[in-house]
This record gives C-alpha cells, structure tokens and sequence, in this order.
C-alpha cells in the first residue's frame, strides 16, 4: 500500500524497508507528544504537514499518529483505513481485529501487539492543555484504525530453567506486566511459570478485574496468583502489602520511577542495571545484567553463604565442646589431667583456625536449590543442630580422655597401671603397698598428653572434613570439593608435626614423639567421629529435612514481581544483558 504515491524505483532494499517512516518524517513536522499513560494506555504525536503542496489524500494540515494497547486504541476508532480509502469501523470489525491480535498474542510466537491509527482532524493545538495528562483521552478520540504490529520478543533460553530451579527451591514467582492478559498468560506458559494445561482461573488477573475484587477477595488472590497483567504502579505496591500480610518474603524487580515505591516497600528490592536512578535509590540491590537468572544465581549463592556460616559455627562449636567435655571428665573421674593451657590455646588459635577459615570456600550443597526457604524467625542453631552439636562434641571429649588413659593402660610402651591407679594418682607415694613396682614419674610422662592432644588435633580435622556440608554424605561430596579445605588440614597437620618432633616445642608444650603404634591408635580413635556425623546426616536427610518439605505450606515465599510493560524484556532477548 503506498498511501503517498512515493516513486519506489530508485529506492534501495534499505531504504525501501524504512520509507514509511522517511517520508513521514519528510511530509510532516512534529509539534509535541501526548507521553504514554496507564489510563488510556497509549501514547501520540502531534504532527502539522510540511509540504503544503502535498498529494497526499489527506487534506488536513494537522495530524496526530497514536499508538497503544489494541483493546484501547480500537476502542476508540470510529474509522479503519482500508487501502486508500477510510471507511466506517463496525463492531464486528473490531471484534476480528480483536481476534486477531488475541491470536497473535497467545500464538506459537507470542507477539507483543500495538495497535496504531491516526486522528486526521485533531483539535487545535491551542485548544490542548498538555500539562493535565488526564485529558489526552479526551483528545484521542475519532480514531482511525491503520494496522496492528506484533514483535517478536522470546524470553531468554534459561528463564524456563531457572523458573523451574525456583519451583524446586520453594520460591514462588510472580509476574506482573503490563502486558495484554492474553500475551502475558502465552508467555507464562513458555517460561514455565504455568502449565501448557494449567486452568489460570484464579491465578490470573488484569487490573481491572483485580480492582473489581473486595479487599477480602484481593488478598486471597494474592495467595495463588502467579501473573498480573495491565496493572498500574499503585497495583504492584498493594499485591506487595497483601504478601507481606501473609507473612511471605517478597522480592519485588522494577526500573521506573513509579516502580520506587513498590520496591521500597517489598523486603528486597531489586533494581535493574538499566534502570532509572530513582529505582536503583529505592532498591536494596541493583541488577546489573537485567537477568532474572541472576537472581536465581544470588538465591543459591546467599543459601550457600548462610549454610557455610553454620558450618564454620558447626566445627568451632562441637569442637570447644569437645574440649570442655574433656576437661570436665578427667576432673569428674579423677584422672590425670589429658590437655593443659598451652596446648588448648595451640588447638584454638592455629590447628582450628585454618580449616575453619577454609570452610568458607564450601561449595553450595547438591540439594541447596531443593529445600524451602527458611523461616525469617528461624534461629541460626536449631535444636536438632545443637544437639548434633553436643553428639560430635561429646565424642571429641571422650575419645581424648581415652586416648590418654589407653597410654597409660594398655600401650606397649605404657606402664600398664590399673584404672585404680590412675583415679588415685595424687596419692602415689613411694614405698606404699598400694603402689609397689610403680614409679610415681610416670604421672610426669608427656605421652599421656602427646596422645590426647594428638586425637584431639586428628579429630579436629576429620570433623573439618564432616563440615564440608550440612547434611550431605562425603561420599556424594568428597573431600577434594573444597581444596582450600586439604590444603587448610595439611599445613596445620603439618604444624602439629612440627611441635611434636622439634625439641624445642616439646619442652614448652610439654609432649614428645610418638611411635607407629601410638599414631595408628591415634588413627583408630579419631576416625569413628566420620562415622558418627555420616549417621546424623543420614537422619537429616530422611526425617529432618524430608519433614520439612512434604509440609503442605510453605511458610517462606520470595515473589519475583515484573515490571509492567517492559516486565517480561528483564527476561528475554530482547533485553541483552536476584534470597535465603
């Protein structure tokens, strides 16, 4: 169709694909822009003609070009351009158009629609008030229908992916977009966020029929909704307050201006790189690639920060314990004393320290994305934690009261004293019946101590090695997951060798050497706290953690919210560059 008779024979492919808008530009000037707003939901440009003699078959010097929303815009039209000629629009043609663009918009390539037309006899200019917005309807009115343009505008390949992964992970995702209702419900489908069979009655709403609920209706709404489309500013902020009100935790995306008070209000705001700089103010975070795959990448990566946090807790608390159960033994039962000051402060300060700061390099768990969020109250130590606390602990205390007492009973090298012996080691007097053929220098001996620091140091260790995640098997994440962590565990297994066979440092720690056989009881001591821990995982994962998940609420939701109608670029192609 060639509205302007423009001669198309010296134009190139180029130039061709663009004269539309070139002769326009040509033919008319621009005089100001009627800016887009919510009510009408569309936009136009005043434009007066700049070729007096032109051969257009308009004759009307002014014009003003409108583009918007097709159910608006189409309302609105009294006429529809049918070739050169501008004929009557019917209700009927208006429901085919309408048809139409609902196919285009629900179809295989889910188009974005915008309905354009042009008012050939506008109102005066000096007759317009363009400071009150509220009346730019008034003046778009007597429409004539031009055409409808579809873009194309996929969402991005892992938005399905990463949609699913929030599924799994207890997060609900809402969008909420300016978009046709029909267009956003297509695109929910594409990206996962309902089913290709999924009924959306209840679960999908417009502005309008979500302004048509009672307060009552609105906020149960909210408890199954996963899209909103055509909404305003003003929509986003309520549907946030109807989530908080049902103790959810929301993380609301924007990069308007009229996005800051939603994104203010939500408990995380997140604003996009390309965003405007009121929306980046408002927001606790600014999105820098305008992926909504980031903010999946940050869920895992707070989950993972948070779990290591409780490892390293983990390790340093069971360990103190372990040492507080073994001072408290060997005071309770009389024996000679397994650790003193020197050599706990050595454990504390340099054995314990580099593998506990390695724990930090954790990586995330193998179900970390799998497990509902967290309650927002819920402490750091759980009962069930603290009490896997106090079992490893307890463990580490006994077994380096015992491998200073199997010394001193049962080593080859030991003096092999009775039980009786060592509970009585104070009374030890030379020449007593009670202690004949027993030297009362071997309550000086350091191997007690050398054994019951080592096993203490070994265990250490092997429970840093327990640590490398919360509840899951060393055999589905060994060791070598974490390489600072082994380089962590030699340099200070290292250092524990160091004391123990340089002569100087057995005098101020007060230990010695030890043989094969003492090292492989050491060994045979240390190892069982694996064993332990496996087995506490081992009822995490079935009864702990399955008990959590199989329950029927989940108590801690993050609702992506998306913005309106640029909403569902922050996830597409079209747009080219995120909490536990």
């Amino acid at each position: 169709m060639n509205v302007y008779n423009t001669d198309k024979s010296r134009l190139s492919p180029h130039e061709l694909a663009m004269a539309s808008n070139t002769i326009i530009r040509q033919k008319y000037n621009k005089e100001f822009t009627l800016e887009f707003s919510r009510d009408r939901k569309s936009m136009s440009t005043y434009v007066s003609n700049a070729t007096k003699g032109s051969t257009s078959t308009d004759s009307s010097s002014e014009k003003m070009f409108v583009k918007g929303a097709p159910e608006s815009v189409i309302d609105r039209c009294t006429h529809i351009r049918v070739g050169t000629q501008k004929v009557p629009m019917t209700p009927q043609i208006k429901q085919e158009i309408l048809h139409l663009v609902h196919q285009y918009g629900s179809g295989r390539d889910t188009l974005r629609c915008l309905a354009l037309g042009t008012i050939d006899n506008p109102p005066r200019k000096e007759d317009m008030d363009l400071v009150d917005s509220r009346k730019f309807i008034t003046y778009e009115t007597n429409i004539t229908f031009v055409g409808v343009v579809g873009m194309l505008d996929p969402p991005r390949t892992e938005v399905h992916e990463a949609i699913a992964r929030c599924r799994d992970a207890g997060i609900r995702v809402i969008m909420i977009t300016g978009d046709n209702k029909n267009t956003a419900e297509a695109i929910c489908r594409r990206i996962g966020i309902f089913n290709e069979l999924e009924d959306t009655r209840g679960k999908a709403f417009s502005g309008r029929e979500f302004d048509d609920l009672s307060p009552e209706e609105q906020s149960e709404a909210c408890r199954h909704a996963k899209m909103f489309a055509r909404v305003d500013p003003a929509h986003k902020s309520k549907i946030v307050e109807y989530l908080q009100s049902h103790g959810e935790i929301t993380a609301m995306t924007g990069d308007g201006v009229n996005d800051a008070p939603a994104l203010k209000k939500a408990e995380i705001g997140i604003a996009m790189g390309s965003g405007t700089a009121v929306a980046k103010t408002a927001a606790d975070m600014v999105l820098a690639d305008d992926n909504f795959s980031s903010i999946v990448a940050a869920v895992e990566e707070g989950r993972a920060i948070y779990n290591n946090t409780k490892q390293f807790i983990r390790y340093l608390i069971s360990s103190n314990i372990g040492e507080v159960v073994c001072i408290f033994l060997t005071a309770a039962l009389g024996l000679p004393e397994s650790l003193i000051p020197v050599q706990l402060l050595w454990v504390n300060l340099v054995t314990d320290g580099l593998p506990a700061t390695a724990l930090g390099f954790n990586p995330p768990d193998l179900d970390i994305m799998e497990r509902p969020p967290r309650k927002s109250k819920e402490s750091l130590i759980t009962p069930w934690l603290f009490f896997r606390y106090l079992a490893i602990g307890t463990y580490v205390g006994i077994a380096v009261v015992w491998s200073a007492t199997w010394w001193s009973m049962e080593a080859t090298n030991g003096p092999k004293l009775s039980y009786w012996h060592l509970k009585n080691h104070f009374k030890c007097r030379a020449g007593d019946k009670e202690w004949e053929g027993i030297s009362c220098s071997v309550f000086d001996d350091p191997h007690p101590m050398t054994m019951a620091l080592s096993v203490l140091v070994t265990i250490e260790m092997l429970n840093a090695l327990n640590s490398l995640s919360e509840n899951q098997s060393l055999l589905k994440m060994p060791p070598w997951t974490n390489k600072y962590l082994l380089y962590a565990i030699a340099l200070s297994m290292s250092l524990h060798m160091m004391i123990l066979y340089i002569p100087m440092f057995n005098t101020v720690f007060q230990i010695c050497p030890l043989s094969l056989e003492e090292w492989l009881a050491v060994i045979k001591i240390s190892l069982p706290v694996i064993l332990l821990d496996e087995i506490l995982k081992f009822i995490a994962r079935q009864y702990i953690d399955r008990g959590i998940k199989s329950k029927p609420i989940i108590e801690d939701v993050m609702s992506i919210l998306k913005n309106d109608l640029a909403g569902i670029d922050k996830i597409s192609n079209h747009q080219a560059a995120h909490i536990d």
